[in-house]
């Protein structure tokens, strides 16, 4: 008898498990909003794809930034 109780009380907390991290991600969607609105799909696209790219400057310090942006 104990033995067929346990499967599903392992079944009933995964879905538990499930549930909550649905709520979980639902609230941090909800309150990690940005005050200034949804991003701009194209701009979000474009960071992401330059983000996999090779770097083409490398900065070391604040001397090699500097001739890099002048």
């Amino acid at each position: 008898m104990n033995g067929s109780i346990y499967p599903r009380k392992n079944n009933q907390l995964e879905v538990l498990k499930q549930k909550v991290e649905m709520l979980r991600s639902f609230v941090i969607s909800a309150i990690g909003k940005d005050k200034e609105g949804e991003y701009n799909p194209n701009f979000v696209r474009r960071t992401l794809k330059a983000s996999k790219e090779k770097p083409q400057y490398e900065f070391k310090d604040s001397t090699s930034f500097l001739k890099q942006i002048n």
